[in-house]
C-alpha cells in the first residue's frame, strides 16, 4: 500500500472528514513517529508493533563500482518490531 491508497482507504472509512483533513491526520501521525525516533525515543502501538532505533557501528565497506574500500560511519537506523497480534495475523497457523 502506498500513501495515496492509505489516504483513499481512510477517506472511505471516514466520509464525515474532508480528504484534506484525512491527509492532515496522516501527516501528523507520521511526523510524530519520526520526531520521537529522531529524539531517540520509541513509539509503541498496541496490537501493531514498536518503532525504535538501533545503533549501527562504523565499518569498512566497498564501493560496488570501483571495488575501493570506504569507511561507513556509525549511525542510527529505524527498527520495527511487530507486536504479538501482528505476528499471529501474519502466521495464523502458529
Amino acid at each position: 500500500m502506498i500513501r495515496s491508497e492509505l489516504l483513499q482507504a481512510l477517506s472511505a472509512d471516514n466520509p464525515d472528514l474532508r480528504p484534506e483533513e484525512v491527509e492532515q491526520v496522516v501527516d501528523i501521525f507520521f511526523e510524530e513517529i519520526s520526531q520521537r525516533l529522531a529524539e531517540g525515543g520509541r513509539v509503541e502501538l498496541r496490537g501493531f508493533g514498536t518503532f525504535s532505533t538501533r545503533e549501527r557501528d562504523s565499518r569498512t565497506g566497498r564501493n560496488p563500482r570501483t571495488g575501493e574500500t570506504v569507511e561507513v560511519p556509525a549511525k542510527r537506523v529505524p527498527y520495527f518490531k511487530p507486536g504479538k497480534e501482528m505476528r499471529e495475523r501474519l502466521n495464523p497457523d502458529g
